[in-house]
């Protein structure tokens, strides 16, 4: 979602803007089987655990770059693989470029764009 925002959401000053009719009613979402589910479920899941072992850091703890867990970190590209995939990736995404082609290619298949 976040790669979708950045992409389209644009900024006031230098803050994200959200919108719900111009970044998250425009999302591609996928028809995601049972199966996709569970495992973006589970993956989700293995985050909060991952957090769930520092439980006195704050999110802003968490999420420093410079001291974020391994173990979080892994967590989450576990996370960002499966709803990758979930997305119509073909390989695994480097980079925030690579995500927002895959999210664009898909909302031009949805719209005949």
């Amino acid at each position: 979602f976040m790669a979708w925002q950045r992409a389209t959401g644009g900024r006031i000053k230098s803050d994200l803007r959200f919108s719900a009719t111009v970044v998250w009613n425009n999302l591609p979402l996928p028809e995601v089987s049972d199966s996709a589910r569970e495992k973006i479920i589970a993956a989700g899941r293995a985050v909060l655990d991952a957090r769930a072992l520092h439980p006195g850091r704050s999110l802003a703890d968490h999420y420093n770059p410079l001291a974020m867990d391994p173990t979080l970190l892994k967590a989450h590209d576990a996370l960002d693989r499966v709803v990758d995939k979930a997305f119509g990736a073909r390989k695994p995404l480097r980079t925030e470029e690579e995500r927002q082609e895959v999210l664009f290619k898909r909302y031009a298949e949805l719209t005949g764009a």
